[in-house]
């Protein structure tokens, strides 16, 4: 554990799940719960879990730790894809929640919310540079179109320039800048105006831009694109390019913000400050939906000065989900989570890079910055099995969207370097059962 950090027992180590069903219903009701997928929620999507050997549902979760209804423990590197930074039902979280709920749950758009302005007010002290005003919505697609609404208002302009790989969500907006045709195909006409360029390639981005490119939108790091990490000097070329030609810039750090990357915000890492930034995922402390974006003065009276009511949002900025975001941050703050992530990325990536020398003809690559890490395999369906093969041992490692040779492993900041070890260890010995597969083929 890293020096000077506490944590209560039940975040950090397992424990043994009371089963409210008895053995011989577990089964049953495991094909219930299928056969309502099959008819309501999405059939498709059965087939996936019961290869992955996933078939029966979620019981609870604590901590590091989610159980099935079979009393099933898994350690979870998933990590709701960035939304469990501080574990499942961190207890400084879910007070909070619990004690907003006795007052006010959701606002009534008559008043001011004091959780709103205390909210808005924390997140200006830990943004980067002179980000000072935020918009609190539900989502991380909702905050990126915001931030592109923020951007056509502000520059006057329509274009925008996303990156190959890239994810920023499923609405329109966020669709027609990410960087993967598989899911954009079926809905086209997008969004008009948007255009692609290699991740990490500044000079690409530079030939790009047009005068009516109203915004270039990055992940810093590539999660769904593949834990895609840049050379040093690429933001900073990003950001004096955009500077250069009037155009605004978007770092979407709705995976990585909050301590993810052993930074609070990745882009820090780059010593850059962006013109609006997107946050979700962590941001609800792993308790309540919770989105974000935040810019400058500057850019805030162009969407909002002349009408204030120009973007808005029903249930975004709520009383729950502000005490969650204000408990989030100031947990991730206390509790050293974002120097934890560090030290214990470096200890990930180490891990990773030696099961890759063992292993070469089949990983090749590993790579990362703080607890997000990638594992690249030569081959789709050896990160396929090899997902199935951790879940297998219990430990729950992450599919990327945008790059199918690519399992990501990104736990709970919180999390023990015992239990580290463990899951470096189930992937380890996944990769060798897979290898033994593959010599038999």
């Amino acid at each position: 554990m890293v020096s000077g950090t506490r944590f209560p027992k039940h975040l950090t180590t397992g424990r043994s799940s009371k089963n409210k069903l008895q053995e011989s219903e577990i089964e049953a009701y495991g094909e219930e719960v299928v056969e309502k997928y099959r008819k309501y929620v999405n059939p498709a999507m059965v087939a996936i879990l019961k290869f992955a050997g996933l078939a029966l549902p979620e019981e609870d979760a604590s901590g590091v730790f989610i159980r099935d209804v079979a009393g099933n423990e898994f350690l979870d590197c998933v990590g709701g894809y960035g939304a469990f930074s501080l574990g499942h039902l961190h207890p400084k979280v879910v007070e909070a929640v619990k004690k907003q709920l006795e007052k006010e749950a959701l606002k009534s758009h008559y008043f001011m919310s004091a959780e709103l302005a205390d909210l808005c007010e924390l997140m200006a002290s830990v943004l980067p540079g002179d980000l000072q005003y935020s918009f609190i919505c539900n989502s991380g697609t909702e905050a990126v179109e915001g931030a592109l609404k923020a951007a056509r208002i502000h520059t006057g302009r329509t274009g925008f320039i996303g990156t190959v790989n890239g994810f920023h969500g499923k609405t329109f907006g966020g669709l027609s800048v990410s960087g993967r045709e598989i899911y954009k195909e079926a809905f086209h006409p997008l969004l008009p105006g948007c255009s692609l360029v290699p991740f990490g390639d500044a000079d690409a981005l530079a030939a790009a831009i047009t005068p009516d490119t109203a915004a270039f939108i990055v992940e810093v790091i590539q999660g769904e694109g593949g834990v895609n990490v840049p050379d040093d000097d690429y933001f900073p070329k990003v950001r004096e390019i955009t500077a250069k030609n009037g155009t605004m810039l978007i770092i979407d750090e709705v995976r990585t913000g909050f301590g993810r990357t052993g930074a609070m915000f990745a882009c820090q890492h780059y010593d850059i400050v962006p013109d609006v930034i997107t946050m979700a995922k962590a941001l609800g402390g792993g308790v309540m939906p919770v989105g974000a974006f935040s810019a400058n003065a500057d850019v805030w009276n162009s969407l909002f000065g002349k009408n204030p009511y120009l973007h808005s949002t029903t249930f975004g900025g709520n009383p729950l989900a502000c005490a969650a975001a204000i408990a989030a941050i100031k947990t991730t703050i206390e509790e050293g989570l974002v120097e934890r992530s560090r030290v214990l990325g470096q200890k990930l990536l180490s891990g990773l890079k030696e099961i890759q020398s063992r292993r070469g003809d089949m990983i090749v690559d590993v790579r990362g910055k703080g607890l997000l890490a990638g594992v690249e395999f030569a081959l789709d369906d050896i990160a396929a099995l090899a997902i199935t093969g951790c879940a297998r041992r219990n430990v729950l490692v992450a599919y990327s969207l945008n790059n199918p040779k690519v399992i990501r492993i990104e736990p709970p900041l919180i999390i023990e370097e015992s239990l580290l070890d463990r899951a470096l260890e189930a992937i380890d010995d996944t990769v060798a059962e897979t290898a033994e597969m593959l010599a038999m083929v």
